[in-house]
């Protein structure tokens, strides 16, 4: 199964409200296709998309009004009946779930929702001007289960009124729900969002979104949620519409180099003051275990200063281990 996404940017099409970080214009598109204009952006991804998903982005798809909603699936429907399409994906809000829409959806061929959790404390929610609290997350994550559709939810770090233990809390509860996968957003503040005309509002910097995310991420992997997007995706207009906050193209690599670091530390910790020390990671986690730009290993040696400690991969390892090669 070819797992090619093609995007189509709605930035904002049936947003009820103004979320304080948002600004789809900025992040996806300055604005949304016709749906006659679909076909033209499927074809141009072909062949390399063929029996990919057609994705509809950065709006709350099922609050679109029907009508248009229909167009935009009617849209791909030819590529779906020819097999160039797999599937269709759709972004949505959780309060904008409900039977008639999943049918909609699913007699079109939509076989992924995304629904937009973003936190599951609803004092952040409503700082964050999201409109729904987090038992509106479950109720829609159950109906797109049941209705036989693949969940994916999206989470964000350091929105009005969070904080790491809050964070870790939405990724437990988020977890509970048994997405099929998972986005981790850290909040940057974007030019010409509410966002930035707060005042009071402190950005995390890089170092805590890291640390907040691999929580995050840690809950994850012990769930066995797929975590499929770390980080927003670095454009040059994106990058030119960040004011302040954790942008960084190299984020998801970050978090998880310092979740590996986390992992290798609780390792260390086991073995003697003065040993020689190997870890092994499995294989193509070298350069996660040894942190962008040697930065981990630049750690290891400040925090364990009398031990000697080398790298490896092992093709055989599912985990990463320590091994004492002397003391």
């Amino acid at each position: 199964m070819n797992r090619a996404v093609v995007p189509v940017f709605i930035p904002h099409l049936g947003c009820p409200h103004q979320c304080v970080f948002c600004d789809q214009r900025a992040i996806a598109a300055p604005e949304a296709p016709e749906p006659e204009e679909v076909p033209a952006i499927v074809r141009r991804a072909l062949p390399w998309a063929e029996g990919g998903q057609l994705a509809f982005y950065g709006g709350s798809f099922t609050a679109i009004p029907e009508e248009r909603q229909e167009a935009y699936l009617q849209a791909a429907q030819p590529f779906l009946q020819s097999g160039l399409l797999g599937s269709l994906r759709v972004s949505t809000r959780p309060d904008a779930v409900d039977g008639p829409a999943l049918e909609r959806l699913g007699r079109y061929g939509v076989r992924t929702v995304e629904l937009g959790a973003q936190s599951m404390d609803d004092e952040v929610l409503r700082r964050s001007g999201r409109g729904h609290q987090a038992e509106d997350t479950r109720r829609a994550a159950q109906m797109v289960k049941d209705g036989g559709f693949e969940l994916v939810l999206q989470v964000m770090a350091g929105l009005p009124g969070d904080s790491r233990a809050l964070c870790r809390q939405t990724a437990e509860q988020i977890a509970g729900l048994a997405p099929d996968a998972v986005r981790i957003y850290p909040v940057c503040v974007l030019r010409g969002s509410p966002l930035a005309a707060l005042p009071d509002y402190r950005p995390l910097s890089i170092d805590q979104a890291a640390e907040w995310c691999a929580d995050m991420l840690e809950v994850f992997q012990r769930a066995r949620v797929p975590v499929i997007r770390l980080g927003l995706n670095p454009t040059e207009q994106l990058a030119q519409s960040v004011l302040a906050g954790p942008y960084h193209p190299a984020l998801g690599q970050i978090v998880q180099a310092r979740l590996a670091r986390r992992q290798a530390q609780a390792l260390l910790k086991t073995c003697p003051p003065g040993a020689h020390v190997l870890l092994q990671c499995p294989k193509g986690q070298l350069s996660t275990l040894r942190g962008q730009k040697n930065d981990n290993m630049a750690w290891f040696r400040r925090e364990f200063p009398q031990m000697r400690i080398e790298t490896a991969e092992d093709p055989a390892a599912d985990r990463l281990q320590a091994l004492v090669l002397d003391n």
